[in-house]
């Protein structure tokens, strides 16, 4: 496997990166290029490659072809003790039932580099967990058990922090402080790659995302690039008037460049240039129809469906996952 070209600068750098299941191929030449020290939005649809290349990334798969570097050095078979600079919660994190939270972290401890004792007081501080801390992990909730693998993620004070669907079982509050927690681990100079569905919540915490579609790179880039690109003029209307104002959108912008929210029906995107937003809403009066709402401007939903063609019934955000 030879060496991704990514350059100092980068904590993780992948170039054709292939795997296949048999005939299925799941990553089809992936390339992806993360700075060091930002909080990096790893996004796509169910099957797309998104823990398939988490598992790459941390040694459990090996790949077909295409090359990998982590932490600015090339990673293979031989390179486990670079784990030691990586902490990682793929799919969702386990534990011994019968011990406490405290207890499983210094049973994880006691399985790799040393770890000082004051280290899992600081941890289970830091998720909110301290109160807690001395119960057996069979009384934990879904969250409170994500909240402890993230603590054991970040035992060894790792420079790179991969998560999978981290917000998984979380109530809005600790979703809240989760973001504190990732961003404050950026602010350290730490790289926290996160896999999530969650999109509103990405763009909220995110510095850089990159998209993937059926295990190939979309689009890369910051925030604020992703979402200025294209554009998107948002309008709702009454539930009545659905159908007609579907009609008129799709006479004014073609029928491919409207979609209807799933998640909230009345309500329309139009992928026109945002300063049409007078021209929209004119052209619906002009059919009968008055506007509840309008507003121009992307956001990460948005710009995801376009990119990865998942904006068709039953394919809204909430069919999104984490498989492959």
């Amino acid at each position: 496997m030879t060496a991704a070209t990514g350059g100092g600068d980068l904590a993780i750098a992948t170039r054709g990166l292939v795997k296949r299941y048999g005939s299925r191929t799941a990553l089809d030449g992936l390339d992806l290029s993360v700075p060091k020290g930002v909080v990096y939005g790893f996004l796509g649809p169910n099957g797309a490659g998104k823990t398939t290349t988490m598992r790459l990334l941390t040694g459990l798969l090996h790949p077909d072809a295409g090359s990998l570097d982590v932490l600015g050095r090339p990673f293979g078979r031989g390179d486990r003790m670079r784990l030691f600079e990586v902490g990682a919660i793929i799919e969702s994190p386990s534990f011994y039932p019968y011990l406490s939270g405290r207890e499983n972290l210094r049973a994880l401890a006691g399985s790799g580099a040393p770890v000082a004792g004051r280290r899992i007081e600081e941890l289970l501080d830091l998720v909110g967990l301290r109160d807690r801390a001395g119960d057996k992990v069979s009384r934990y909730s879904l969250g409170m058990k994500q909240r402890l693998g993230i603590a054991g993620a970040l035992l060894n004070d790792p420079r790179l922090l991969l998560l999978d669907e981290p917000g998984n079982g979380l109530d809005p509050a600790g979703i809240a402080a989760l973001r504190d927690t990732l961003r404050f681990l950026a602010g350290q100079g730490k790289t926290v790659f996160v896999s999530s569905h969650l999109l509103a919540e990405v763009q909220q915490l995110a510095d850089v995302a990159g998209i993937i579609a059926k295990g190939r790179l979309v689009r890369e880039g910051s925030l604020a690039d992703l979402l200025a690109t294209g554009g998107i003029v948002r309008v709702r209307v009454v539930q009545a008037d659905r159908p007609r104002a579907h009609e008129v959108l799709a006479e004014l912008a073609g029928t491919e460049a409207v979609r209807e929210r799933d998640a909230e029906p009345g309500t329309f995107e139009v992928a026109v240039a945002q300063d049409r937003s007078a021209e929209v809403n004119r052209t619906l009066a002009e059919a009968g129809i008055f506007a509840a709402g309008i507003e121009a401007g992307n956001d990460l939903e948005s710009v995801f469906l376009e990119l990865t063609g998942e904006g068709g019934p039953g394919n809204g955000v909430g069919a999104l996952g984490s498989t492959a």
